[in-house]
């Protein structure tokens, strides 16, 4: 019988290949005596040059905006001359050009990563950084993803955001990681690609290069030694998958109306035909601002707002779209907001709350918003990110209404916001339910922990409990109710969340044909029984379980 092994599926799907692992980290040989620092010098100057430059080169060849402003990035830290004159001092203090640059990104990666929140995500990208500057000066191959020059699945200790931004999935099969959990970066790449993904599985490091094994993204389950026509059957069921012929619109089997959207960050997400079909969208329920505003020491102004929104709202005529106002502050931090360095900045100054210090980016904000409408037909919605209290929803509406916007919602993203959501909803035409950071502060579990993904499983009851609360607030007061965080990305908890009460489901454009196909298999009755089943569960593994076996 194979060996199976466990890890935690984020990404829903099978599939079946050989396994090949990661890139290795080059291993430093041991100290050179140093007889001429300046060359030293230039020669880590050098290598950090050699790595940006090729970052950048790949950031100009992605096709994939997210990609692109990735490797863009991490292109811009390689410049970084704090970094440059840290291994200058490395140098100083007898160290070869390797070691130096070894120790100089290992000491700057640990004291991000022992601050915390947003930066501690920053110390993998030094990391990798270190080890293609090192491999450089070594005359290594860089660390990364393979290519074989045919198909397989990935292992890996986890995916720093270079290797992430360039994966081929025409190539990689499906991805499996010893770290990482359901809202890291490989996990939310892993559902935009449409490829099965298993995190936190530390088993699978050891597995060897070749060995043939089968992927089940939706329940977290990793067989090794399978067969050839086990790979064959598999590519075959996922060739003639439902979801490939799926069109919409969303739907239960027996017509109870679900609709699909997408999360997006520009325009430059969606396809060319978004006007008039996008494989059964009806439209966007999570339009991310904040990426326009990243890496800037200066606030965009009104013009340029306006015609980033403007292109958005024009090419969806007549369709929803959600705009969500800048959600900065912790994992975002915006250098021209001038924010205070905060013990835990996930608890801090972030979302709606940097209109306390910063007022006039919000009110520039919303005037943008407001002269794009006026100049598009879409449907448009504007809701804040971390709403607190009622307080905060109806002074942001307010706001909102007094530019002439008249759809205004609140984000869930907050236990307290949950408990009292029929009191936000007094204030506001909607709620959208962010199931990612609802599910960190929750469970007191930091997103970026890999090693309490069990705990940030979307699946968890005390979640779900939070979400039936607040869709029974919506259905109370006729308001909708909708999820746009990862978890709608999961066609078998999209099915729960329908079963609660959720109204709309928006998620990355590969996994709507799934997930509408899964739910065109379900009446709404089978959905709420289901929900029933995952709720009455003891935790997050026993209510995935209880849902899948019903079925």
């Amino acid at each position: 019988m194979a060996d199976v092994l466990r890890g935690l599926g984020v990404s829903a799907g099978a599939a079946a290949g050989p396994a090949l692992r990661m890139g290795r980290v080059p291993r430093l040989p041991a100290p050179r005596t140093v007889t001429d620092q300046a060359a030293e010098r230039a020669a880590a100057r050098e290598a950090l040059d050699q790595v940006g430059r090729e970052l950048a080169e790949r950031a100009a060849r992605a096709a994939d905006p997210a990609a692109r402003a990735i490797l863009e990035a991490q292109a811009l830290i390689a410049k970084d001359p704090m970094l440059a004159e840290s291994c200058d001092g490395a140098i100083g203090a007898g160290l070869d050009a390797a070691h130096a640059v070894h120790t100089a990104f290992t000491q700057q990666a640990d004291g991000l990563r022992a601050a915390g929140g947003y930066l501690a995500e920053r110390a993998a990208d030094l990391e990798d950084l270190r080890d293609r500057a090192v491999a450089w000066l070594l005359g290594e191959p860089m660390p990364g993803i393979p290519d074989p020059g045919h198909p397989f699945v990935l292992i890996a200790d986890d995916l720093a955001p270079a290797d992430t931004a360039t994966l081929d999935p025409r190539r990689v099969l499906a991805l499996v990681t010893a770290r990482g959990g359901p809202t890291s970066h490989t996990a939310i790449l892993a559902r935009a690609l449409g490829l099965p993904a298993v995190v936190a599985c530390q088993e699978a490091l050891a597995v060897e290069d070749g060995t043939l094994i089968h992927i089940d993204g939706d329940t977290g389950a990793v067989t090794l030694h399978v067969t050839a026509a086990v790979i064959a059957e598999t590519a075959a069921e996922t060739a003639g998958s439902p979801a490939e012929s799926f069109a919409g619109p969303g739907r239960t089997a027996d017509g109870h109306r679900v609709p699909l959207l997408l999360n997006i960050g520009s325009a430059d997400d969606l396809p060319a035909d978004a006007a008039t079909d996008v494989e059964g969208v009806e439209g966007v329920g999570l339009l991310r601002t904040e990426l326009l505003f990243l890496g800037r020491h200066d606030a965009p102004g009104l013009d340029e707002q306006r015609e980033a929104y403007t292109r958005v709202f024009r090419a969806l005529p007549g369709r929803r779209v959600v705009l969500r106002t800048l959600d900065a502050g912790a994992d975002k931090p915006l250098p021209f907001l001038s924010l205070a360095d905060e013990p835990n900045p996930a608890l801090g100054i972030r979302g709606l709350r940097t209109s306390r210090t910063r007022p006039e980016v919000l009110e520039t904000q919303l005037a943008a918003v407001a002269e794009a409408a006026a100049a598009a037909d879409a449907d448009v919605w504007v809701m804040a990110p971390m709403v607190s209290t009622a307080r905060e929803a109806a002074d942001f509406a307010a706001r909102v209404r007094a530019h002439g916007l008249s759809k205004v919602g609140a984000m869930i993203e907050v236990p307290a916001a949950a408990l009292r959501a029929a009191q936000i909803l007094e204030h506001v035409d909607f709620l959208s339910i962010g199931t990612n950071d609802l599910g960190q502060y929750t469970m007191a579990a930091d997103r970026q922990c890999g090693e309490l993904a069990d705990l940030l499983d979307p699946w968890q009851p005390a979640l779900l409990d939070l979400i039936a609360s607040c869709a029974r607030a919506g259905k109370a007061a006729g308001k909708p109710v909708g999820v746009c965080g990862e978890a709608a990305s999961d066609p078998w908890l999209a099915c729960v969340l329908v079963g609660l009460g959720i109204s709309s489901l928006s998620m990355s454009r590969a996994a709507v044909a799934r997930v509408g196909a899964r739910l065109s298999r379900y009446s709404y009755g089978d959905c709420v029984r289901l929900a029933e089943s995952a709720l009455a569960a003891a935790d997050a593994a026993a209510a995935r379980a209880a849902v899948t076996s019903a079925s």
